[in-house]
């Protein structure tokens, strides 16, 4: 929540003579809170009667009174949360997470194969019916929704209802995905435009239904799920890496938009997950190839994880949906109100690689 100016952070400047207010009285988190406010602050923060502070640079460390109280409210008590991709994998490990912190959570997924080019089997409706018995498990309300996220009027739908029954919407995760492979000269327009659509337009609808209902109440948290991937190339990959690109882009430019209304929007970067996105041979084959490997037809999970862990920075072959989850609570608590524009790496140390 923004927290409010107190009344000494906005009051008259000292008249002629009159000591400006203690820096006891007023903290720099106060004295900020206005523009008006602003103005006053490098008085302000000077000692009374001080000649020796009154020379000093305005603003210089020795001027300035920090607020040092701790800020440190972790609990989503009371949010209502709506999450996209929900029914498994990292999408399923974010609502019960959020769950666990305190608040009520939509679920949203197609819960069906997306399409036939994809090399794992979509999710089902029984998957998100699970997701929500596990988010009720920690004695939350949940809503499930099979909806496509690529259609912006259910999207839409779902996000109103979530601030009808919840009281109020407070926090948006954009998670859900799809990755096709296969070389660019190679790509066709279907498989393009598939995982463009889910992927980037995908959380474009999230922030674009859910934006006008956190707006007026002058509070939000938007994290969107990114990729490892949009953040460095990945040899037939070209379209997933592209749209995970594409929503750093979006965050960002959603955070220069939202901010002035106390709105944050952030993304998290996972690294390789144990999902049903990653467990398949077609993932295992890139897996490989990107080791220098050349894979058999039929890969298994122990030559990739063979193959991966000489060069894996944690000594694991990969991550689980429960080690990303906790980053999009923490963006979604009131702990993290000033942060915004940022993008969270949790690849268990791949990242320390990027260059982007």
């Amino acid at each position: 929540m923004t927290e409010q100016p107190s009344p000494s952070s906005s009051r008259e400047p000292a008249s002629p003579g009159e000591h400006p207010a203690s820096p006891a009285s007023v903290s720099r988190r106060q004295m900020l809170a206005t523009s008006a406010a602003a103005a006053l602050a490098g008085a302000a923060f000077l000692a009374p009667g001080s000649a020796q502070a009154a020379d000093s640079e305005p603003g210089s460390a020795s001027d300035i009174k920090s607020d040092v109280s701790p800020h440190l409210n972790f609990s989503l008590t009371g949010k209502g949360a709506l999450v996209t991709g929900a029914a498994r994998g990292i999408g399923r490990a974010i609502c019960v997470a959020l769950a666990a912190a305190g608040a009520d959570v939509l679920g949203l997924d197609i819960a069906e194969t997306v399409t036939p080019s994809l090399v794992y089997p979509g999710a089902t409706p029984d998957e998100l019916a699970e997701t929500g018995r596990l988010v009720e498990a920690q004695g939350r309300r949940w809503i499930g929704v099979k909806a496509d996220v690529r259609d912006f009027g259910a999207l839409k739908a779902a996000a109103e209802r979530a601030d009808k029954e919840f009281g109020h919407l407070d926090i948006a995760v954009g998670n859900a995905a799809i990755q096709i492979y296969g070389p660019i000269a190679e790509m066709s327009d279907a498989n393009w435009k598939d995982v463009i659509d889910v992927n980037l337009t995908g959380c474009a609808n999230t922030v674009r239904a859910v934006a006008p209902l956190m707006i007026p109440r002058k509070t939000g948290r938007i994290v969107l799920i990114s990729s490892g991937q949009g953040r460095h190339g990945f040899k037939n990959g070209s379209a997933y890496a592209a749209s995970k690109w594409g929503i750093i882009g979006l965050m960002k430019s959603a955070a220069l938009e939202l901010g002035e209304h106390q709105i944050t929007v952030n993304t998290v970067e996972p690294g390789l997950v144990d999902t049903d996105m990653t467990r398949n041979p077609g993932r295992w084959k890139e897996a490989l190839k990107e080791a220098g490997k050349k894979p058999s037809e039929h890969p298994t999970e122990a030559e990739v994880i063979e193959a991966r862990l000489p060069t894996a920075v944690m000594k694991i072959p990969w991550m689980q949906p429960d080690e990303v989850a906790p980053s999009v609570v923490f963006l979604c608590t009131d702990a993290a109100n000033r942060v915004t524009g940022s993008t969270y790496d949790a690849t268990a140390g791949d990242s320390a690689r990027y260059t982007a």
